[in-house]
Protein backbone atom coordinates (compact mmCIF):
# COMPACT_ATOMS: atom_id res chain seq x y z
CA UNK A 1 0.00 0.00 0.00
CA UNK A 2 1.21 3.86 -1.33
CA UNK A 3 1.23 5.76 1.63
CA UNK A 4 2.57 9.38 1.95
CA UNK A 5 3.61 11.24 4.93
CA UNK A 6 3.25 15.28 5.02
CA UNK A 7 5.53 16.68 7.80
CA UNK A 8 5.33 20.43 9.32
CA UNK A 9 8.92 22.36 8.61
CA UNK A 10 10.29 20.95 11.96
CA UNK A 11 10.14 17.69 10.26
CA UNK A 12 6.99 15.73 12.17
CA UNK A 13 4.74 14.01 10.86
CA UNK A 14 1.17 15.85 10.59
CA UNK A 15 -0.96 13.80 7.86
CA UNK A 16 -0.83 10.76 6.09
CA UNK A 17 -2.19 10.43 2.93
CA UNK A 18 -3.81 6.87 2.13
CA UNK A 19 -5.60 5.57 -0.99
CA UNK A 20 -8.99 5.52 -0.92
CA UNK A 21 -10.09 2.00 -1.15
CA UNK A 22 -8.15 1.57 2.24
CA UNK A 23 -10.04 4.50 4.08
CA UNK A 24 -13.03 2.87 2.77
CA UNK A 25 -12.37 -0.24 4.09
CA UNK A 26 -11.26 1.37 7.64
CA UNK A 27 -14.73 3.48 7.74
CA UNK A 28 -16.50 0.08 7.13
CA UNK A 29 -14.66 -1.69 9.99
CA UNK A 30 -15.07 1.38 11.97
CA UNK A 31 -19.08 0.88 11.27
CA UNK A 32 -18.84 -2.64 11.76
CA UNK A 33 -17.82 -1.75 15.28
CA UNK A 34 -20.13 0.77 16.15
CA UNK A 35 -23.50 -1.08 17.25
CA UNK A 36 -24.54 0.99 19.77
CA UNK A 37 -28.20 2.06 19.08
CA UNK A 38 -30.42 4.46 20.29
CA UNK A 39 -31.90 1.96 23.08
CA UNK A 40 -28.82 1.60 24.62
CA UNK A 41 -28.68 5.55 25.19
CA UNK A 42 -29.14 6.75 28.86
CA UNK A 43 -32.06 9.23 29.04
CA UNK A 44 -30.97 12.32 30.67
CA UNK A 45 -33.15 14.53 31.91
CA UNK A 46 -32.92 18.45 31.41
CA UNK A 47 -32.84 21.61 33.33
CA UNK A 48 -34.38 24.36 31.69
CA UNK A 49 -34.34 28.44 33.72
CA UNK A 50 -35.19 31.61 32.55
CA UNK A 51 -32.57 32.06 30.65
CA UNK A 52 -32.97 29.93 27.97
CA UNK A 53 -34.25 31.92 25.38
CA UNK A 54 -32.31 34.67 25.92
CA UNK A 55 -30.06 35.38 22.87
CA UNK A 56 -26.42 36.64 22.94
CA UNK A 57 -24.88 37.35 19.96
CA UNK A 58 -22.19 35.30 18.65
CA UNK A 59 -19.23 37.56 18.41
CA UNK A 60 -19.74 38.20 22.46
CA UNK A 61 -19.66 34.03 22.73
CA UNK A 62 -16.31 33.96 20.70
CA UNK A 63 -14.63 36.76 22.90
CA UNK A 64 -14.95 34.37 25.85
CA UNK A 65 -14.09 31.42 24.18
CA UNK A 66 -11.23 33.59 22.89
CA UNK A 67 -10.16 35.31 25.83
CA UNK A 68 -10.97 33.14 28.51
CA UNK A 69 -13.62 35.92 30.23
CA UNK A 70 -16.53 36.10 31.86
CA UNK A 71 -19.58 37.24 29.96
CA UNK A 72 -18.85 41.00 31.00
CA UNK A 73 -15.36 41.08 30.14
CA UNK A 74 -16.58 39.68 26.64
CA UNK A 75 -19.32 42.65 26.41
CA UNK A 76 -16.69 45.60 27.02
CA UNK A 77 -14.28 44.04 24.88
CA UNK A 78 -16.76 43.62 21.89
CA UNK A 79 -17.67 47.33 22.51
CA UNK A 80 -14.52 48.42 22.12
CA UNK A 81 -13.89 49.83 25.74
CA UNK A 82 -10.84 49.47 27.85
CA UNK A 83 -12.12 48.79 32.06
CA UNK A 84 -11.18 52.45 33.16
CA UNK A 85 -13.30 54.01 30.22
CA UNK A 86 -16.39 51.87 31.88
CA UNK A 87 -14.99 52.56 35.35
CA UNK A 88 -15.33 56.64 34.14
CA UNK A 89 -18.80 55.62 33.16
CA UNK A 90 -19.86 54.00 35.53
CA UNK A 91 -18.26 56.39 37.94
CA UNK A 92 -15.87 53.43 40.02
CA UNK A 93 -12.63 52.63 40.12
CA UNK A 94 -11.01 50.86 37.31
CA UNK A 95 -10.07 47.69 40.03
CA UNK A 96 -13.77 47.26 40.67
CA UNK A 97 -14.68 46.84 37.52
CA UNK A 98 -11.80 44.07 37.30
CA UNK A 99 -13.63 42.60 39.85
CA UNK A 100 -17.33 43.09 38.68
CA UNK A 101 -15.30 40.59 35.59
CA UNK A 102 -14.52 38.12 37.22
CA UNK A 103 -15.62 34.85 36.86
CA UNK A 104 -17.59 34.49 40.22
CA UNK A 105 -18.74 38.12 40.09
CA UNK A 106 -22.36 38.46 41.36
CA UNK A 107 -22.85 42.27 40.39
CA UNK A 108 -25.92 44.11 42.15
CA UNK A 109 -28.79 44.72 39.98
CA UNK A 110 -28.83 48.30 39.46
CA UNK A 111 -24.66 47.42 37.88
CA UNK A 112 -26.00 45.10 35.91
CA UNK A 113 -28.35 47.31 34.82
CA UNK A 114 -25.85 49.82 34.13
CA UNK A 115 -23.63 47.89 32.70
CA UNK A 116 -26.67 46.44 30.01
CA UNK A 117 -27.27 50.39 29.18
CA UNK A 118 -23.56 50.88 28.97
CA UNK A 119 -22.83 47.80 26.33
CA UNK A 120 -26.66 48.22 24.55
CA UNK A 121 -27.57 44.82 25.54
CA UNK A 122 -30.35 43.82 27.85
CA UNK A 123 -30.19 42.71 31.55
CA UNK A 124 -30.61 39.70 30.77
CA UNK A 125 -27.83 39.03 28.32
CA UNK A 126 -25.55 40.67 30.56
CA UNK A 127 -25.60 37.99 33.51
CA UNK A 128 -27.06 35.21 31.41
CA UNK A 129 -23.59 32.58 33.05
CA UNK A 130 -23.87 34.41 36.74
CA UNK A 131 -23.45 31.64 38.62
CA UNK A 132 -26.62 30.65 40.69
CA UNK A 133 -26.77 31.28 44.42
CA UNK A 134 -26.84 28.36 46.72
Amino acid sequence: MAVQFIKDDEGKTQYVVIPYNEYFRMCLKMAELDDETDEDLEEIDDEHDEYDDVPLPDVVCRIMTRDNVSLQAAWRIHRGLSQQEVADKLGISQSAVSQLESVDSRPQKRTREKLAALYGCTQEQISLYLPKED
